[in-house]
């Protein structure tokens, strides 16, 4: 009898002893609950970054990128020269953890005209560039509509991006998206252009064989030039009178091979100036501006 009673007494014992320590872990709960609110959401947080980082497979998308500040309406400070090869000089921009979220695949470049009166060009180049861009990039898919996210910002055509890579920063507006690379058809044009009222010294500087490279591949190339005669009549420099039969020379014609690329409807140079007989366009080579040079031909 002595011997059950001490077994009843120290199984007492042990469940107050148990209670007793319940009541100390419910006690240090309710005084430290937020630190425990706390603990969850940090480790919620890591067990959702190691599911995308090591385990979801990520979603790669392709942009085509049109370089500049702002939105695509605004008009804003072409690229120098210096800032191109910046750009063409870079790789790979990476998240934390040494990953690239952001690959050049592409750079090319194309002359900055300001257009003039009635849709001509006005012949103001300042040595600045139209740039445009292809990158595959690292995106999150939003929905099941074809929508992403890059760095937490919505991606669509004509939204702007910013692109943060090692060596250069820049931002742009979004031209294109594809889920898969991008297959433009480019093709070599015979584009015949004339100009009246060229003055002798214009139409020498002109040169066979000049060209243009848009910083990947030839794109232009004069093959032929022809001068003569007109008898427009107009204002000299000295804001005179002048009948143009005494200046020789003055309406140039140009036969040249342009590469574009080849749309549902249209033939595009530099990816956005659309070929078509009777347009005015200004295109520069390496040696000479061509400047309010109408396209007569597309052959």
């Amino acid at each position: 009898m002595r011997k059950k009673s001490q077994q009843k007494t120290a199984n007492n014992q042990q469940l107050k002893a148990k209670s007793s320590k319940f009541k100390s872990v419910l006690i240090f709960f309710k005084k430290n609950y937020f630190l425990f609110i706390i603990v969850g959401c940090v480790g919620f947080v890591g067990i959702v970054a190691f599911y995308k980082l090591y385990i979801s497979k990520p979603t790669y998308i392709y942009a085509k990128i049109k370089v500049g500040q702002g939105m695509w309406w605004a008009s804003t400070q072409k690229l120098n020269l210096w800032y191109v090869k910046a750009i063409m000089k870079a790789k790979d921009q990476k998240d934390l953890t040494g990953k690239p979220i952001a690959t050049m695949l592409d750079v090319i470049y194309y002359p900055f005209y300001v257009n003039g009166v009635n849709g001509q060009y006005s012949g103001q180049y300042n040595g600045q560039y139209d740039v445009y861009v292809t990158l595959k990039l690292k995106v999150t898919r939003v929905g099941n509509m074809g929508s992403y996210n890059f760095n937490r910002e919505a991606l669509g055509v004509s939204s702007p991006i910013d692109l943060e890579f090692p060596t250069v920063q820049y931002s742009g507006t979004i031209l294109e998206i594809s889920e898969k690379p991008f297959k433009d058809v480019y093709e070599d044009k015979i584009i015949y252009f004339y100009k009246k009222n060229v003055r002798p010294w214009e139409y020498e500087q002109i040169q066979i064989g000049d060209t243009f490279k848009n910083g990947k591949e030839k794109v232009f190339e004069i093959l032929s030039k022809e001068k003569g005669e007109s008898n427009d009549v107009l204002l000299s420099d000295f804001e005179k009178l002048v009948n143009w039969d005494t200046e020789l020379y003055n309406y140039v014609k140009i036969r040249a091979r342009m590469r574009v690329k080849k749309t549902e409807n249209n033939f595009l140079y530099g990816e956005e100036t659309v070929i078509t007989s009777g347009r005015t366009v200004g295109i520069a080579t390496e040696n000479y501006m061509f400047d309010n040079f109408v396209i007569m031909k597309v052959e």
